[in-house]
């Protein structure tokens, strides 16, 4: 166990966007100090992207015994994991210099399926073999322990917001990925975190099928269409908005089914109306109400989304990038500063986070 020294540490992080591979740099005693380093980002090659697709429907139809023993796998997914830690082998090694000290990687692999109600979650990469092949130490399978404890294994990013946050009280960190998630930070050490619903998630998904394109950029396409509200309703009425926090959800638990046969534009306005609509209503179970709503992750450049926000939440909303925050590399961050708690024994989840039963450590350290 490293007891209060710096750490150096390098974060990755694939989300369930499934665009790419995010890196950062992170020196940090794993409480609050941390100095952010360089940070870059590297995009799936079309290949890769196929092949995460085709395992996502196929995970969607695999029983949770098989997702959860790798022996029972079909080749499929072995296939998929090992594109998944052959891409993030060959970031790393292009990422790194010579000047650059790396103590331990926070890996936190590409997420296939997340079940916290059968106390199941798959991230697929393979952090013995990447320790091997870049000879440095690596963690990872940082959900694991949360969910043995009865945890939902999700969100692990909110102990890191706090770190960053500062003493402003109360306020809300929300992380624009594949799936929203919101922490709320209240006075002394108060806080709240849980997944809000899809976040980019099905808006990409619409994009893909319409036009081909991986994301909607600056909200363009949502711009210029008009909102359904019947299918933004029909969205709202699953049941997990409703229920209480802490709580986590898997990409797949949504599918665009209100949305069909609706034209490009609208179907991409009524998405993006339902992520803001799902995000209102998450902060809705915030003990009080933040005085304001911290923008990290890719969500947060697409303007279309971050208006409707601001009108459906009521809320003022500031980019984080505004508070001197690395924006783009925030959850590779996490993940790295997580690594070196993981070395420290702290905690990577609360009961107030996860709904974990009491404050845990986590991950599996891989040595080179």
């Amino acid at each position: 166990m490293i007891m209060g020294k710096m750490v150096n540490s390098l974060g990755l992080m694939s989300g369930t966007s499934l665009d790419g591979v995010d890196m950062a740099l992170l020196r940090s005693d794993g409480e609050s100090l941390i100095e952010a380093g360089r940070h870059g980002f590297v995009a799936y090659d079309e290949e890769t992207r196929r092949v995460l697709r085709a395992a996502l429907d196929m995970a969607r139809e695999l029983p949770t015994p098989v997702l959860a023993d790798r022996a029972l796998w079909p080749d499929a997914l072995v296939v998929a994991e090992n594109l998944v830690t052959q891409a993030h082998i060959e970031v790393v090694q292009d990422f790194l210099s010579a000047e650059d000290t790396v103590d331990i990687i926070g890996f936190h692999g590409q997420t296939i399926a997340h079940r916290p109600q059968e106390a199941m979650t798959l991230q697929v990469g393979d952090g013995e073999a990447m320790a091997a092949a870049l000879g440095r130490d690596v963690v990872n399978q940082f959900r694991l322990a949360d969910m043995a404890a009865g945890g939902q294994g999700a969100p692990l990013a909110p102990l890191y917001h706090a770190a960053l946050a500062g003493p402003a009280r109360p306020q809300a960190v929300l992380n624009l990925g594949g799936i929203g998630n919101l922490t709320w930070l209240g006075e002394g050490d108060a806080m709240l975190a849980f997944d809000t619903g899809p976040a980019n998630a099905l808006i990409d998904d619409w994009l893909l099928e319409k036009t081909g394109k991986p994301y909607d950029a600056d909200g363009a396409l949502a711009a210029a269409g008009q909102i359904n509200e019947a299918a933004v309703a029909a969205l709202m009425a699953h049941p997990f908005f409703e229920a209480p926090p802490p709580k986590s959800l898997d990409r797949l638990d949504f599918d665009m089914s209100p949305v069909a046969g609706l034209a490009d534009a609208d179907g991409a306005a009524s998405l993006t109306a339902f992520t803001a609509e799902s995000i209102a209503r998450a902060l809705a179970h915030c003990p009080e109400k933040p005085m304001r709503l911290v923008l990290c992750g890719g969500g947060r450049h697409n303007k279309t989304l971050c208006a409707m926000l601001a009108e459906r939440a009521d809320i003022g909303i500031v980019d984080c990038d505004v508070l001197g925050w690395q924006g783009d590399a925030l959850e590779a961050q996490a993940f790295a500063w997580l690594a070196i708690r993981h070395l420290r024994g702290l905690a990577l989840s609360r009961p107030e986070t996860t709904g974990v039963s009491a404050p845990i450590s986590g991950g599996i350290l891989h040595k080179a």
